[in-house]
């Protein structure tokens, strides 16, 4: 795996670059070492949480734990919301791809609660991390997020495929290009990690990991993970049903916000629905994957990510449902995305 090479398997066309998505930097938090979870999920204990940044990137839709869901830079841009999301109308998701189940041609559908990604029965598969050592040099990070995304891909592919969906590689690159196909990226005091459907590449650079996660593995898999996440909404075609969506022409507007905020709960829990396929086997062990999924709940209340509260409790809904439909967050009223 390359942190250039953004292309699909072979066979495999690409679809339009969908809605992009970058990460907001986190407030600094003290997280604790991995330890052994509680049967009833606890609270994540309190930590001391800075005050929110003012803006972020202005072409992002969220990804990361405390992340922004942005879409892709488009020729047609009808409207920005709260300086944080460009969304490009009209994506394509219609396009068929090889290696759908039965010998069917895989789709991305352009639906939300009704996406197939979402029906009764539906996981990741099993996988078997091999992690290599985490380390503060460039290439050390590259080797242990490329190792993840192989992991997360794997584990991935078999729900993406039931669905008959499309299961296009994701990359990874721990350098920030001047530019993407996601347009001019996000400074350092604007995010931690993004992932670019229009390149299917998570950004995730050195220094802005090592300065938001250290050393700690739980914070640095919680973080890939969600930015995973965005992907299988890309591949599925949720992110541009949900681009769709917003067409308020109020850039302010508490509606799109209501939309980003469920892109990004969902993408928590898919997030969490991955440690729980791998949790206790390979370089993933249980009170590892606990810890993850913890940290998800270290945030601040924000408008377009959604409460504390609930970014921890859809992340616990996918580690404990164990299914893709308990990560419906478009058929979840008002109040539980708030």
């Amino acid at each position: 795996m390359t942190d250039t090479d953004g292309s699909g398997r072979p066979g495999e066309s690409g679809p339009p670059p969908p809605p992009p998505m970058v990460a907001r930097s986190p407030e600094p938090a003290w997280v604790p070492e991995p330890n052994p979870w509680a049967p009833n999920w606890a609270a994540a204990p309190p930590v001391p949480i800075a005050p929110p940044r003012n803006r972020l990137w202005g072409a992002v839709a969220g990804v990361m734990i405390v992340v922004l869901a942005i879409s892709l830079i488009a020729a047609t841009i009808p409207h920005r919301v709260d300086g944080h999301a460009f969304v490009a109308q009209g994506v394509d998701t219609g396009r068929a791809y090889s290696g759908g189940s039965d010998g069917k041609p895989a789709k991305a559908v352009p639906e939300l609660a009704r996406n197939p990604l979402l029906s009764d029965g539906i996981t990741p598969g099993p996988a078997t991390c091999s992690l290599p050592d985490l380390g503060r040099a460039a290439d050390q990070l590259k080797a242990y997020y490329g190792a993840l995304v192989d992991c997360l891909e794997q584990s991935w592919r078999p729900a993406l495929r039931k669905a008959n969906e499309p299961t296009l590689t994701a990359t990874v690159s721990v350098t920030l290009p001047e530019h993407s196909a996601c347009g001019e990226a996000p400074t350092k005091n604007e995010a931690v990690a993004y992932y670019c459907g229009g390149d299917t590449t998570i950004y995730a650079p050195t220094d802005w990991m090592l300065s938001d996660a250290g050393l700690n593995k739980a914070r640095h898999i919680a973080t890939i993970a969600h930015e995973y996440g965005h992907h299988v909404q890309r591949e599925s075609g949720i992110l541009s049903a949900a681009a769709d969506k917003m067409t308020s022409p109020n850039e302010d507007s508490a509606a799109d916000k209501e939309v980003v905020r469920r892109i990004e709960l969902q993408a928590n829990c898919f997030g969490a629905l991955f440690l729980a396929a791998v949790a206790g086997s390979g370089s993933v062990s249980r009170s590892l994957a606990n810890a993850a999924v913890a940290d998800y709940g270290r945030a601040n209340d924000s408008d377009t990510h959604g409460s504390r509260a609930h970014q921890l409790s859809w992340a616990k809904a996918g580690y404990d449902v164990k299914t893709t439909k308990a990560c419906d967050t478009w058929s979840a009223g008002p109040g539980d995305v708030s």
